[in-house]
């Protein structure tokens, strides 16, 4: 933190303990040089990390909270509320309802019930809970570049999950889930828009459509991508994938991801407040002090840290979700940065890009060999080097027909479908469109260290 953030900090950690000073005193442990030993050594110990924050990472889903909300989250820490109870977190109760109805306004929902929770995975796990109980035995269908959180839900559900095939740009298969909604044995089907791997955006307007044919819930993963329904500069493509999301029913958003929060920060939403009532259940001694709803009555967690609701309530204030705000435009230029890097990677001499351009802002591409298996070596190779000069990408092994047919020959003779270790990099930092040109220089000075005496063509 700068040190005028500290300084507005300690100014509002004043304001704050002035409203508890009637109380008798009660002064905190001290602070004495073996606790400023011990910090020093936790300074030492975290240095044995990427620089998460700085625009030269660019490999993982990692964007560093904005300074408010970590200033604020600080500041709720010395009260310390647990959101499970109104007695536990009055104050921040009130502060949670009214950031999930700003993201409920961001969706156009008209109305909805929903709370934050401690990350996307507790959230999916409570839209499939809520599907199971309304759908009871049904299946759970996504697509095979959802998160494997969803599979791994049904399980612990005990609910079927099926995979369907999705199409060369990462989409779900439209007519694959169909040949499964005839069987009249889906429940549910969750539709990814950012999917964790590429990024790519199901057809949801066309999901939608479906839906009006078969009998079946719609649970949107937004977990990644929903704050990109801001952005003014989507392809009509996903444009139209975002603006049905009012119609889903039930939405999971992560403000951790893009929403500039600490961990852990998810939250879902549904369409209708009605499922309320699935939530029921008695406490012997939480629920006391007030007669008025409370957010451990519509969630399947209990504890949950007050302070994710006071920080995301502070950062809206500050950034709210409007179109054309700064929030927005910084979610516009992370996909114009992804964008300007697969145009810059389409002309390279070392690389192969995908047959698609990124519908939001994370971009993969393979390294050019006349194998999937040699790109793969020299993607690793590539990885490595860009790291010595502090460029810090992400490797992910992805299916083959996301690239052009013909682009390693033998697989285009045989017809054959196989995997390639890709590089990645996600931008979502929206200071990556500056520091573009750094990240290309560094990644192009790596790769030709690398390639020297490697053919660049395929043979």
């Amino acid at each position: 933190m700068s040190d005028r953030l500290f300084q507005l900090l300690n100014d509002a950690q004043h304001r704050l303990d002035a409203g508890f000073s009637h109380l008798p005193p009660n002064p905190a442990p001290p602070l004495d040089e073996a606790a400023s030993a011990i910090l020093h050594q936790v300074a030492d110990r975290l240095q044995d990390n990427y620089p998460y924050a700085h625009p030269l990472y660019a490999g993982q889903m990692l964007k560093p909270p904005h300074p408010i909300a970590r200033a604020a989250y600080a500041l709720a820490m010395s009260v310390n509320p647990n959101n499970h109870a109104l007695d536990g977190g009055r104050a921040s109760s009130s502060m949670e309802v009214e950031a999930v109805s700003a993201l409920a306004k961001m969706f156009h929902l008209p109305q909805h019930l929903g709370h934050l929770s401690s990350g996307g995975t507790f959230a999916n796990l409570e839209a499939l809970w809520v599907a199971g109980q309304l759908t009871p035995g049904k299946a759970i269908a996504a697509s095979d570049q959802a998160h494997y959180t969803h599979s791994r839900i049904s399980s612990v559900l005990g609910l079927p999950f099926h995979a369907v095939p999705s199409d060369a740009s990462g989409r779900m298969g439209l007519a694959a889930l169909e040949h499964l909604l005839e069987t009249s044995n889906i429940g549910t089907v969750v539709v990814t828009l950012g999917t964790t791997a590429i990024g790519s955006v199901d057809p949801l307007d066309q999901i939608l459509l479906l839906q009006q044919r078969y009998n079946f819930r719609i649970h949107v993963d937004a977990a990644y991508g929903g704050y990109f329904t801001l952005a003014a500069n989507l392809t009509p493509e996903t444009r139209a994938a975002f603006d049905a999301i009012p119609h889903a029913d039930s939405i999971v958003i992560d403000p951790h991801k893009h929403g500039l929060q600490p961990y852990g920060c998810g939250s879902i939403l549904f369409r209708d407040p009605a499922v309320g009532r699935l939530y029921k259940h008695d406490s012997p001694y939480t629920y006391f002090s007030s007669k008025d709803l409370h957010l451990g009555e519509i969630s399947l967690e209990c504890s949950r840290a007050g302070a994710s609701a006071v920080a995301l309530w502070a950062t809206q204030q500050l950034l709210p979700y409007v179109p054309g705000g700064a929030f927005a435009q910084g979610l516009e230029s992370s996909h114009t940065a992804a964008l300007e890097l697969y145009r810059r990677l389409a002309q390279s001499n070392h690389f192969f890009t995908p047959s698609h351009p990124p519908q939001l802002d994370i971009v993969f591409w393979a390294a050019k060999a006349p194998t999937p298996e040699a790109s793969s070596a020299l993607a690793q190779a590539i990885f490595d080097e860009a790291a010595t000069r502090d460029l810090h990408l992400a490797l992910a092994k992805l299916s083959t027909r996301f690239f052009p047919h013909d682009t390693w020959k033998d697989l285009s003779r045989s017809n054959q479908e196989t995997t390639v270790t890709c590089l990645r990099s996600v931008l979502m930092k929206p200071e990556h469109l500056l520091w573009l040109d750094q990240l290309w220089q560094r990644l192009q000075a790596a790769a030709e260290k690398v390639t020297v005496n490697t053919p660049l063509e395929p043979t």
